[in-house]
C-alpha cells in the first residue's frame, strides 16, 4: 500500500511554479496575478482565502483579496467582478463560496470572464473540459488528476467508481477519468444519494473516488483487495479527547480500507493540499494564455 501524499506532492508543484516565475522575472515578463473576493466574515472561508493569498507570496505571485462586508448587494458584487473582468492587470480571480443567502450565487458565477476563471465552474470552462480542449480544470479534480498521474497510477482500461456528483468534484471526476490519456481511458461509473445497492459497484471497483461528506462511509468490505481509494471528504467529527475539540475524518475507513488498498489518499494531507496548489497552477496557465495574445 503506497500513500498518495498531497501535501508532499503539493508542495513540489508549488516549488515548480516558483521557478518558473523566477524566470518569468529574470526575462522581463509580468509575473502571475490572482484575486480573491469573500463576501462576509464566514470562518472557514477567511481561512481557505488566506492560505490562498500566502501561497501567492510563498511562490512568486502577485495577490489581491477583495473583501466585502456581508451587507454588500448582488448588483454591488456583480460591479466589482466587471472591474475585475476589465482589469489588465489580473490574470484570474476567484469568487469564494458560499456567499450570503441573499446572492444568487449562479448568477455570480455565469458573469466572471470564462478566460480569468480559474477555479473552472464556468460554464464555458466545463463544456471545453468536456471537449477535451485546453481550459482551467476546476481545482480538487485537477489535483486529483495530477496525483494518479505522479504516482503513476495505471487508470486506462480500469473501472472507476465516483461516489458524489456534485459540480465541484464528482462530476467533472466522472469526466476527467473517461477523457482519453493518461490518466484517463477509464470506464466510469457515476453513483449518488439514490444509487441501490452501492456496494455492487464499489466490490468491483479498480478506483474508488468518493466525495459524500459522510465520515468513514466506505468500508473494508466494500471494496477489493488492491482497489485505488481517493478521498475528498473532509468533515469536522467531534473528539473530546483531542485539544481542538474534534479530528477531521474522510469518506473512507482508512484503517480498515487502506489494509486492501494498492494506493489511498489520507485525510488530512490527501486531496485537500492540491487544491490550491492546482489553482495557483491554473492562475499560470491564465498568465501565459493572455501573454500569447
Amino acid at each position: 500500500m503506497q500513500i498518495l501524499d498531497g501535501k508532499k506532492t503539493s508542495e513540489d508543484i508549488k516549488n515548480e511554479i516558483a521557478a518558473e516565475v523566477q524566470q518569468m522575472k529574470a526575462n522581463g515578463e509580468k509575473v502571475p496575478h490572482l484575486a480573491a473576493i469573500i463576501v462576509g466574515s464566514n470562518g472557514a472561508s477567511l481561512t481557505y482565502v488566506g492560505s490562498k493569498v500566502r501561497s501567492c507570496e510563498q511562490i512568486g505571485f502577485d495577490s489581491t483579496l477583495v473583501a466585502l462586508p456581508e451587507e454588500t448587494t448582488e448588483a454591488q458584487l456583480l460591479a466589482k467582478i466587471k472591474e475585475l473582468n476589465e482589469d489588465d492587470n489580473l490574470d484570474g480571480y476567484i469568487v469564494q463560496l458560499p456567499l450570503p443567502k441573499h446572492i444568487d450565487e449562479e448568477k455570480i458565477l455565469l458573469a466572471i470572464d470564462p478566460q480569468k476563471d480559474v477555479d473552472g465552474f464556468h460554464p464555458t470552462n466545463f463544456g471545453r473540459m468536456a471537449l477535451e480542449m485546453e481550459t482551467f480544470l476546476p481545482a480538487t479534480p485537477f489535483g486529483i488528476m495530477e496525483l494518479l498521474e505522479r504516482y503513476k497510477v495505471e487508470t486506462s482500461g480500469k473501472h472507476t467508481v465516483v461516489i458524489g456528483r456534485s459540480h465541484i468534484v464528482g462530476r467533472p471526476m466522472s469526466i476527467l477519468m473517461s477523457r482519453k490519456g493518461n490518466p484517463g481511458d477509464s470506464t466510469v461509473t457515476l453513483t449518488h444519494s439514490r444509487t441501490k445497492n452501492l456496494e455492487e459497484y464499489t466490490k468491483n471497483a479498480d478506483i474508488i473516488i468518493t466525495a459524500l461528506g459522510v465520515p468513514e462511509f466506505l468500508k473494508a468490505d466494500m471494496v477489493k483487495d488492491g482497489v485505488v481509494i481517493i478521498d475528498v471528504g473532509i468533515t469536522r467529527v467531534e473528539d473530546a479527547s483531542n485539544s481542538k475539540g474534534y479530528v477531521i475524518k474522510g469518506d473512507v475507513d482508512f484503517d480498515g480500507v487502506s489494509k486492501k488498498s494498492s494506493f489511498i489518499t489520507p485525510v488530512p494531507g490527501g486531496v485537500g493540499p492540491m487544491t490550491i496548489a492546482m489553482l495557483l497552477k491554473n492562475t499560470l496557465l491564465a498568465r501565459k494564455i493572455r501573454s500569447r495574445k
